[in-house]
C-alpha cells in the first residue's frame, strides 16, 4: 500500500473491458494508493449503468455527458436532463463533452451545440465541466472563452494532449489540465514541457482507462491503479517529490470536484 493517496480523475469502468471485474479493479487501485476514481458516462442512455457502479463501490464517483464523437448519433443532451442527473450525491461532474475533429470533423456543428449545452449545465449545477479536445484547439479555446465571458464555470481539460496555445487559454480561464499516460510516453517531451510550465495547483492525474496505459504497461489494458505511474512522471516533470505531488493533485482535485471531497 502506497502511503501517498491519489485520485484517478477520469476512467471508464462501464466499458466491456471491466465487465464483472470492477470489484477487483477497485481493490488493485487501493493497493496502489489510488483511493478514489471518477468513472465517466459518455452516452446519457448509459447513465443508469454508470450510476450503479458508483453506488456499488464507495471509492467510485461518476460524471455524465455526451462524448463529442457520439454527439451526432445520440439524442442531443438537454440542460434539464443533465441538471436532474446532477442531483445524485455521487454525480460530481458534467461530461465528457468537447470537440473532436480528428475522426468526426464532419459533425463539428453538432459537437459545438452539444458543448455549449454542457457548459450551461456546468454553470447551472456548479459542477466542473470535463472537456475532451482533439485537433480542435482554435474552436475549443474560442468557445470556452466566449462561454466563460457569458458566465463563469469550472473546467478540466481531460487527458490534455493539445498544444501550448490551448493550454494557455484554459489556464488563463482558471481551468485545470489533467495528465494521462500520454504524458509518460517517451516521445511526449513537448507535452511534458507544457505541464512543467503550468501552475502546480492546476494539475490533475487520470488514466482514461481502459485506454492509454502508461509505461511499463503501455499497449496493455489500462486501469485506475496505473495512474500512480503517471503521477510519478508528473512529480518529475514538476520538480517535486512524489508525496508532495500526490498531495498537490489531491488538493487540486478536491478544489475542482468539491462534491467528491465531501
Amino acid at each position: 500500500m502506497s502511503a501517498s493517496r491519489i485520485t484517478d480523475s477520469h476512467c471508464h469502468l462501464d466499458f466491456p473491458d471491466f465487465e464483472g471485474r470492477v470489484g477487483e479493479i477497485v481493490g488493485r487501485a487501493a493497493e496502489a494508493g489510488v483511493h478514489r476514481m471518477v468513472t465517466i458516462c459518455t452516452r446519457l442512455r448509459a447513465e443508469p449503468t454508470v450510476r450503479a457502479i458508483a453506488e456499488a463501490h464507495a471509492p467510485v464517483f461518476y460524471a455524465a455527458g455526451t462524448h463529442p464523437m457520439s454527439a451526432a448519433e445520440e439524442p442531443m443532451a438537454t440542460i434539464d436532463a443533465l441538471t436532474e442527473i446532477a442531483q445524485h450525491p455521487k454525480m460530481v461532474g458534467i461530461g465528457e463533452s468537447g470537440l473532436d475533429y480528428h475522426y468526426t470533423a464532419e459533425t463539428k456543428a453538432v459537437q459545438q451545440e452539444s458543448l455549449r449545452i454542457h457548459i450551461e449545465a456546468a454553470r447551472t449545477t456548479g459542477l466542473p465541466l470535463i472537456i475532451h479536445a482533439r485537433d480542435a484547439d482554435e474552436d475549443m479555446a474560442r468557445i470556452l472563452s466566449e462561454e466563460h465571458a457569458a458566465g463563469a464555470y469550472t473546467c478540466v481539460m481531460h487527458c490534455f494532449s493539445s498544444g501550448p496555445a490551448l493550454a494557455a487559454a484554459a489556464l488563463d480561464l482558471g481551468f485545470y489540465l489533467s495528465m494521462s499516460g500520454i504524458a509518460a510516453f517517451p516521445k511526449s517531451g513537448d507535452l511534458r514541457e507544457i505541464f512543467a510550465a503550468a501552475p502546480a495547483d492546476r494539475i490533475l492525474v487520470e488514466t482514461d482507462a481502459p485506454y492509454l496505459a502508461p509505461p511499463p504497461h503501455r499497449g496493455k489494458r489500462n486501469e485506475p491503479a496505473y495512474v500512480a505511474h503517471t503521477a510519478r512522471v508528473g512529480a518529475e516533470v514538476m520538480g517535486m517529490d512524489y508525496p508532495d505531488f500526490a498531495a498537490q493533485t489531491e488538493s487540486n482535485f478536491e478544489r475542482l470536484f468539491p462534491k467528491a471531497a465531501a
